[in-house]
């Protein structure tokens, strides 16, 4: 009989950027889940000092 690995499995994640739209700054890393919709969130830029809207970027 074959053995069994006890290991626990990887989850499939990834990290991913968030870039604002208007000045372009990488503002904030997140980990999520692989596949699924682009995320589209407001989010604060230090730059402009105002919460503007950020969208997802992989490495």
């Amino acid at each position: 009989m074959a053995k069994k690995s006890g290991g626990k499995k990887k989850k499939k994640v990834e990290t991913v950027f968030l870039v604002c739209e208007e000045t372009g700054d990488y503002n904030y890393t997140i980990r999520r889940k692989m596949g699924g919709e682009k995320l589209k969130l407001s989010k604060f830029c230090p730059r402009l000092r105002k919460h503007t809207m950020h969208v997802e970027k992989k490495k």
